[in-house]
């Protein structure tokens, strides 16, 4: 189970850094380079712990994915805004479901 949740945050995790550097490069939003960098890079990090420093990789993905949802989902529910509200906020509860199903499996 470690290899398709390591690929999925490898993946998470650069479309989270590509997401905030357009947040700011069509908004001029600092908050969100920096904001999708440090999830992003968290995420990547989680993925190249896996599978060898399993409980940390998870907990770090579980939590950034928990985080990345509680800001993205509100948002979304509030204005229906696919981008990047709605696709983040998939992406996050993917994260979560990943996180969970690798330790229940791990």
């Amino acid at each position: 189970m470690f290899l398709p949740t390591k690929i999925y945050f490898i993946v998470f995790g650069i479309l989270t850094i590509v997401g905030g550097v357009m947040g700011y490069v069509k908004a001029g939003s600092t908050a969100s380079i920096i904001a999708g960098s440090i999830s992003g890079i968290l995420l990547l990090v989680a993925a190249f712990l896996l599978p060898t420093q399993v409980v940390a990789a998870l907990v770090i993905a579980f939590v950034v994915s928990l985080l990345l949802a509680a800001k993205f989902l509100p948002e979304f529910f509030r204005t229906g805004k696919m981008m990047p509200d709605g696709m983040m906020g998939l992406l996050s509860i993917l994260g979560i479901v990943f996180a969970i199903l690798a330790w229940m499996r791990g």
